[in-house]
C-alpha cells in the first residue's frame, strides 16, 4: 500500500446526491428486507426481527437511542471546535465482558425512536455546530438509520456522517453504506480468533474485521483532515489489553500490510476492569487490573515498527 499521506482536496459529503437520486431510499428498503431473515452482521442470526424476534444484538425492527449530544471526548480530528454529534444506539454486536458502557450495549438502557425522530436528532445536532455526526453502536440498527438520514438529508443534512463499529461488520451490508458513510472508525479489538470469542462472543472476529476494515477502506480511503477536522476516510481504534491480550502485534502488521500505512490509528490506553471481568476465571485473571505505562508503551513501539506514524496516542 502506497506510504503518503493523503492530499488535501475539497471534500463534500456524497449522500445528499444519493438521495437526490432516490438510492439512499433504496438503501434503505434493501437494507429493512434484511430484517425479516436477518444477516446484517456476521452473526446471521436469520431471525424475523419484523416480528419482533431477537438474535444475538437482541434488538428487534425498532430503532433504539441511549443519548445524544456534541461529544468533545472523541478523536481531535472528530471533535474539532464545536464537538462530534454523537449519537449512542442501544445493544450491540458484540459482548465484550469488559465493556465500559454495558448499561447501553448489554443491559439494553435506551428508548425507541422513528426514523423521522432520529432525522430531527441529526439535524438539531447539525444545528448546534457540530462538525459530523457521530453513529456509535450502529452495525445492527442500520435499516432505520438509513432511513433517518435519507429524510434529514431533504430537510437539509449536509455534515459528514461517522460510522463507529466495534469491528464486527458483513461486508454486504457496508456495500448499502457506499457514499453514504465519509468516516470509518472500526475497533480493531483482537488478533485472535479464540480471544475474540472468549471475550466478545465472536469466534471470527478476525477473519470478518479484516474484510470489513478493506470494504471501509476502498470506500473511503485513509483519513483526510483539513483545517484540523476529519472530512473524510478511516479513523482506526485498538484498546491496548493486559497481557498483550488484543494481539498488538497481529493487529498492526495487518493495518500496515493490507490497509496502508497512512493509516490513522489510535492506540488506547484507558482500558480498565468492568462489566464481568470480576467473573472470570483462570486464563484471564489478568483483565482484573489496568494496563502498564510497560504495555502502552511496547503497544506504540510496535506500531512505529511497521511504519504506521499517524496519531498512535
Amino acid at each position: 500500500m502506497p506510504n503518503t499521506k493523503p492530499t488535501q482536496e475539497q471534500i463534500v459529503p456524497r449522500y445528499p446526491d444519493l438521495h437526490a437520486e432516490d438510492i439512499l431510499l433504496d438503501r434503505a428498503d434493501a437494507a429493512n428486507k434484511i430484517l425479516s431473515d436477518c444477516t446484517l452482521c456476521p452473526h446471521r442470526c436469520h431471525v424475523d426481527r419484523t416480528v419482533g424476534e431477537t438474535g444475538f444484538c437482541r434488538t428487534g425492527s425498532e430503532l433504539i437511542v441511549s443519548s445524544f449530544a456534541p461529544h468533545f471526548g472523541e478523536e481531535a480530528p472528530l471533535v474539532g471546535r464545536r464537538g462530534s454529534g454523537t449519537i449512542f444506539f442501544t445493544n450491540c454486536n458484540l459482548r465484550c465482558i469488559f465493556c465500559q458502557n454495558y448499561e447501553i450495549s448489554q443491559c439494553g438502557r435506551g428508548f425507541q425512536v422513528q426514523a423521522e425522530d432520529l432525522a430531527e436528532i441529526m439535524l438539531r445536532l447539525q444545528e448546534r455546530g457540530c462538525h459530523n455526526i457521530n453513529l456509535v453502536s450502529p452495525s445492527h440498527q442500520v435499516p432505520g438509520i438509513l432511513r433517518a438520514i435519507d429524510i434529514a438529508t431533504g430537510r437539509g443534512l449536509r455534515i459528514p456522517i461517522v460510522y463507529n463499529t466495534g469491528g464486527y461488520d458483513s461486508v454486504d451490508t457496508l456495500r448499502l453504506l457506499d457514499g453514504v458513510i465519509d468516516i470509518y472508525m472500526p475497533d480493531v479489538k483482537y488478533g485472535s480468533n479464540g480471544i475474540a470469542h472468549a471475550l466478545s462472543g465472536a469466534p471470527d472476529y478476525v477473519n470478518r474485521m479484516k474484510e470489513a476494515l478493506h470494504e471501509m477502506h476502498r470506500q473511503v480511503g485513509d483519513l483526510i483532515i483539513q483545517d484540523g477536522v476529519a472530512e473524510r476516510g478511516m479513523i482506526i481504534r485498538h484498546l491496548v489489553i493486559p497481557g498483550g491480550l488484543a494481539g498488538t502485534d497481529e493487529v498492526m502488521q495487518f493495518i500496515a500490510e493490507e490497509l496502508s500505512t497512512s493509516s490513522y490509528v489510535n492506540i488506547m490506553p484507558q482500558y480498565r476492569p468492568a462489566w464481568k471481568v470480576s467473573e472470570m476465571t483462570i486464563g484471564f485473571d489478568v483483565l482484573k487490573r489496568r494496563i502498564t505505562k510497560a504495555e502502552f508503551d511496547d503497544a506504540i513501539a510496535i506500531a512505529q515498527r511497521y511504519g504506521l506514524f499517524r496519531d498512535l496516542e
